[in-house]
């Protein structure tokens, strides 16, 4: 559960990002730096997906015996 509450830490820090660079009251230097901060929140956001989804299993089908049966998620990358 920890990987999920850091995501969700990790969004809403990159959504106060978001929200402080288009009110552009801060300096330059300080846009900058919140434009590092946000970029390496989007790669560990995109890092933590990345994870649970390659943990999530899909539902293919039931077999004879009413057994669900499970395939690794495909991803198109």
């Amino acid at each position: 559960m920890k990987a999920v509450v850091d995501f969700e830490n990790n969004l809403k820090r990159l959504e106060d990002i978001v929200t402080a660079l288009e009110k552009e009251e801060q300096s330059l230097e300080e846009t900058v730096k919140l434009f590092q901060e946000g970029m390496n929140l989007s790669k560990e956001c995109r890092k933590a997906l990345k994870e649970v989804e390659n943990s999530v299993k899909v539902v293919m089908e039931e077999d004879d015996n009413g057994n669900i049966i499970t395939s690794d998620l495909k991803t198109n990358e």
